[in-house]
């Protein structure tokens, strides 16, 4: 531990970045602007800490088709954990893109829906799509000569369930 304290002793700065973690050293957070008027790019900021993180984006893709279960999301995204997409529909929720509808029965019925503003995010979200199945891995030869009803072998589940 000393090691490292005479190590970062010499730079003089303080580290704001997310970054692995050497020795016992702690990261801090990244620091977020607080007013998001700052230049032209920082509404591009704004939309991305919106919908930023691993999920939100593949669950409001998922939700693009219609009002769904926890568990039916779920199951069109086996990586993700319990807590984790708790987490995301909560902040999506918070956000202003999620309906959360509870129905008062036992044991009780809770579904998810895009709201008007999020339905607001479908040619951001489709345009992520289409960027990916044209750059990626993931999108189809038009050429082969493979039934495009099934997935390709390399698509994960999540891509299989979805359709794309």
């Amino acid at each position: 531990m000393k090691e490292n304290s005479e190590h970062y002793a010499g730079f003089g700065q303080e580290r704001t970045f997310n970054a692995h973690s050497i020795g016992n050293d702690t990261v801090m957070a990244r620091i977020r602007h607080k007013s998001l008027d700052c230049s032209p790019g920082c509404a591009v900021e704004a939309t991305l800490q919106l919908i930023d993180g691993k999920w939100k984006g593949v669950i409001l893709y998922h939700l693009l088709e219609g009002t769904l279960r926890f568990n039916a999301i779920r199951r069109r995204l086996p990586n993700i954990t319990q807590r984790m997409l708790t987490a995301q529909l909560r902040e999506l929720e918070q956000d202003g893109f999620v309906l959360r509808t509870v129905y008062p029965e036992v044991p009780s019925k809770v579904e998810y829906s895009l709201t008007a503003r999020g339905r607001t995010l479908e040619p951001v979200i489709m345009a992520l799509k289409k960027w990916g199945d044209e750059n990626t891995g993931f999108r189809r030869d038009p050429e082969s000569s493979a039934d495009l009803d099934e997935p390709a072998a390399d698509c994960p589940v999540s891509c299989v369930q979805a359709g794309g």
